[in-house]
């Protein structure tokens, strides 16, 4: 530190180049403070600094690393609290950390390894105009940045790490309790489903806020390890239908369940909302590029021929772009689908008695998915949850019906089952016995294309654009992708991948082989910075790994 000291003293009001002086390594005494980059100009991206504590003088044993979810929740836990301290020092507001939201995944901004505890920051470091203020960098680096360290890690609160961890456990346990027994999603009574805003995940802090509480005949009790039972609303695999009028919470559930792949933080509202984590949500998405995939389950015999057996298209229909949607799902592994009717394809999802009578089915090329829903769950074994307003054609092949009624659920199962006996419906079934073949496909890796100029060009835009090469991917429809650090991620990956796994692979093979990766190696491995800050990177499932890599409009597959 005092070597640090020294130099922030020598190049105090020096051109700012001279702040590369302070790259390297210095021992702050209770922690290590490396300085990996050093921004080119006041005006550049930040400088990357990084914070390593040793393991044993924190207390952090093996209990720390006995399951993966036990792992993520102490990296999730530091970024918090260090976030916290941050945003507490005045002083501090130009040092940032990649601090989660209220979803718990694993993140690079902090690195729980062998030996030690490395905390990733960024930092502004001081000038005016191109002139370095050495004299606030030393108070920043030697002076704010250890109160944040011994405040935040040092001086962590043990009892509230280890709340931490029980809560990992618990989640993990009813997510093997739905696995084992058949279920493909749990809500948890008095959990908290509504949101502060569109812009805000917080919960809904309202007076007015109906806790969630289940119908007692989907109730379930699940034996939690570190607190005892929990009961809630648990849905079978299979067919499920959420009902209701406008405004009285169907979306809403079903956002809470989309959210439910991921693991909250305590007091969240949805820490005990708990879904099947391969579960996609899938919406039509018009304009989207669709690269050589198998829709004939859904859509046949087009006009000119066409073939969707291996269908391409830059500028896909409502129709067509869920009907891709789904198949790009499948192919990844999906063991349930989430649909909402208010943001799908009306065309695709259903065509009534009338417009079969006017159209004849071979004049219409799309076989809904009413008809095909219930063979894709007894040929594949893949469920669906499905938010339906008006089609209640839905209640032939639903295996339950749930009414959100002011915010509260009903099982009206029973009762949707007599109102589709006793009131008939006139369409007739579009589609045989079978759901069709689902086509795994070979990426041509080579059509990745990272160069831009003289250099690579790499990495997210926000949450809905990913910067690879020349060429934008949007992601914007990709509902379950929910933080920027996991777009950055995805274009690493893909990099990644083009390097290790030459000019094809399998899809499958490529999202495998980028799972084991990290499960192995962790995810600062897909990081161009080996061995420094790994920049601000978030694992993403590989479910939304292969949305990016189908929206990638030059690329080209077999």
């Amino acid at each position: 530190m005092q070597q640090l000291t020294q130099i922030l003293h020598r190049i105090d009001n020096k051109g700012y180049k001279a702040y590369n002086d302070i790259k390297g390594s210095y021992s702050f005494g209770a922690f290590t403070l490396s300085v990996d980059h050093v921004q080119a100009d006041p005006f550049a991206s930040p400088s990357r600094i990084r914070v390593a504590v040793k393991r044993k003088s924190l207390g952090l044993g093996s209990e720390c690393d006995e399951t993966e979810a036990r792992q993520t929740a102490v990296v999730d836990f530091f970024a918090r609290e260090v976030q916290k301290q941050l945003s507490r020092n005045e002083q501090m507001k130009a040092v940032v950390i990649d601090g989660p939201g209220q979803e718990v995944m694993d993140r690079t901004a902090v690195a729980l390894l062998d030996e030690e505890l490395s905390i990733r920051l960024s930092i502004h470091l001081p000038a005016k105009g191109r002139t370095i203020l050495g004299k606030q960098a030393q108070q920043r680096l030697t002076k704010d940045l250890p109160e944040v360290i011994d405040k935040a890690v040092s001086r962590f609160q043990k009892e509230e790490l280890q709340k931490h961890l029980e809560l990992a456990d618990q989640q993990q346990a009813v997510r093997r309790f739905l696995r084992d027994n058949g279920y493909v999603t749990f809500v948890a009574n008095g959990s908290i489903l509504p949101r502060q805003s569109g812009i805000s995940n917080k919960p809904l802090q309202d007076s007015g806020v109906v806790p969630f509480q289940s119908p007692s005949p989907l109730e379930v009790e699940i034996d939690l390890p570190h607190r005892g039972p929990i009961r809630g609303m648990a849905l079978k695999e299979g067919i499920n239908i959420i009902v209701g009028g406008g405004y009285h919470g169907k979306s809403t559930l079903l956002e809470a369940v989309e959210r439910g792949v991921y693991n909250h933080r305590a007091d969240d509202g949805r820490e005990f909302v708990l879904t099947n984590d391969s579960s996609c949500k899938v919406r039509a998405e018009d304009g989207r590029s669709v690269s050589g995939v198998n829709i004939s389950p859904f859509i046949s015999n087009l006009p000119n021929e066409k073939n969707t057996r291996s269908f391409s298209t830059d500028n896909a229909s409502g129709s067509t772009s869920q009907a891709a949607g789904i198949m790009e799902s499948l192919e990844a592994g999906t063991e349930c689908l989430l649909m909402d009717e208010d943001t799908s394809a009306t065309n695709f999802m259903i065509r009534d008695g009338r417009m079969q009578e006017l159209v004849a089915k071979e004049k219409e090329p799309i076989t809904p998915f009413i008809d095909k829903v219930r063979a894709l769950h007894e040929e594949h074994g893949v469920s669906t949850i499905l938010v339906v307003g008006g089609a209640g054609d839905y209640f032939d092949v639903a295996d339950r019906v749930v009414m959100m009624e002011e915010y509260l659920p009903k099982d009206v199962t029973q009762e949707a089952k007599d109102i589709a006996g006793r009131i008939g419906s006139d369409r007739k079934k579009e589609a045989g016995t079978t759901f069709g073949e689902i086509t795994p496909r070979t990426i041509q890796l080579t059509s990745f294309q990272a160069q831009k100029g003289k250099k690579e060009k790499v990495g997210g835009k926000g949450l809905n654009t990913i910067m690879y090469g020349p060429d934008n991917i949007d992601v914007s429809g990709v509902e379950q992708l929910i933080d920027p650090s996991q777009t950055n991620a995805i274009a690493e990956m893909i990099r990644y991948a083009v390097r290790q796994l030459g000019k094809e692979s399998g899809l499958e093979e490529l999202l495998s082989f980028i799972e084991r990766e990290l499960k192995e190696k962790g995810l600062d491995t897909v990081s161009p910075f080996q061995g420094q800050h790994p920049g601000d990177l978030a694992r993403p499932r590989r479910f939304e790994l292969a949305a990016a890599i189908n929206r990638y409009r030059p690329v080209k597959v077999k």
